[in-house]
């Protein structure tokens, strides 16, 4: 009689598994009755059908991308950072190739941020283009958050090359733009293009927080990435704002005193 190989190892064996070869292993082992094995495979099926509804959300986050199929450049673009204290707003518009499928892309909040991060890697290795628009704090007490949100929107399309047919925007229309728009309320979550922008945004903006960070620990960018916590609210009382709060932000916030 064949000896069984041991659950332990047919567990490392799933364990070290890419995803893509679950079905091999399900049917190399459907036939094993030992209770340990078969949780390993109630465990593969419901990852396999994990994958399967992600990619059905996927294709119906797709839905924009096929209702303008007819332009060859759809560009996509999204803004973090409209209500921090600190920190510049940040624009991303890109432009994914036709018929790009990105698993789990979705509106940048819904996402850990070492899930953003890995997301931010494929996507920047498979777009056509993408271009960053920054404001600085300075900017947006000059002209306000919303004016320098359609700044930062402008330069991060003027950065794309080529230039995209179509925008698909999260929720608004940018003035001075010629390229035809479209607003899409909560975009970031129902297009493809959008929600990867707002990855790019979101991934470019902490990490310059995070650099911030480094030069002014005593405010916990890192952390806060600049929006208004109790601490950081704390820290501007005790130390006073630096050269990248937004003054007209703090002043919401603050008495004279800080």
């Amino acid at each position: 009689m064949e000896k069984k190989i041991s659950i332990a190892l047919i567990k490392e064996e799933f364990k070290a598994a890419a995803i893509s070869e679950l079905p091999f292993l399900i049917e190399k082992y459907r036939e094993d009755d030992r209770s340990g094995v078969k949780t390993l495979l109630t465990k593969a099926n419901r990852e396999l059908e994990k994958l399967e509804a992600e990619k059905a959300r996927i294709e119906a986050l797709r839905e924009y991308e096929e209702k303008y199929g007819e332009y060859e450049f759809i560009g996509g673009m999204d803004e973090v950072g409209r209500g921090p204290l600190a920190g510049p707003v940040v624009a991303c518009a890109l432009i994914l190739p036709k018929g790009c499928r990105i698993l789990y892309v979705n509106d940048s909040k819904k996402l850990s941020a070492s899930k953003r991060e890995e997301l931010y890697e494929e996507i920047m290795e498979k777009a056509v283009a993408v271009g960053i628009g920054m404001v600085g704090p300075g900017r947006i007490d000059e002209i306000n958050i919303l004016q320098a949100t359609y700044e930062a929107m402008r330069q991060a399309v003027e950065k794309l090359d080529p230039k995209p047919d179509i925008l698909l925007n999260d929720a608004v229309t940018v003035p001075g733009i010629t390229i035809p728009q479209v607003p899409i309320i909560k975009g970031d979550a129902k297009s493809l293009t959008i929600g990867a922008a707002s990855i790019v945004a979101k991934v470019t903006r902490d990490r310059l927080m995070v650099e911030y960070d480094e030069l002014m620990p005593e405010y916990g960018f890192a952390g806060n990435k600049g929006y208004g916590s109790a601490e950081h609210i704390r820290a501007i009382k005790e130390h006073g704002i630096t050269p990248i709060h937004r003054k007209s932000f703090v002043k919401n916030f603050l008495t004279d005193e800080a």
